[in-house]
């Protein structure tokens, strides 16, 4: 396929680089790169993100339903 395409300055120094670094003509060097950017995502598995929950555990032993104890167990006796 024939196609035009413009490129931005950086892009076209990036490949003139591989062109030089590889030896390869212009057009296997925009076809090998566009191949493996387009590839890119295929080839990379990706793990699912799985969360573990843990059980709590309150460090602080008192009854929730004494507020007026709880305060006092976390902010000390002078919470009022």
């Amino acid at each position: 396929m024939r196609t035009t395409l413009t490129l931005d300055d950086d892009v076209a120094a990036k490949l003139k680089e591989e062109m030089k670094r590889s030896g390869r003509t212009f057009k296997e060097t925009v076809n090998t790169v566009l191949r493996n950017g387009l590839n890119f995502h295929r080839k990379r598995k990706v793990e699912p993100f799985n969360v573990h929950p843990k059980k709590f555990r309150p460090r602080i032993t008192v009854d929730y339903d004494n507020i007026g104890e709880l305060l006092e167990q976390i902010e000390g006796p002078l919470h009022r």
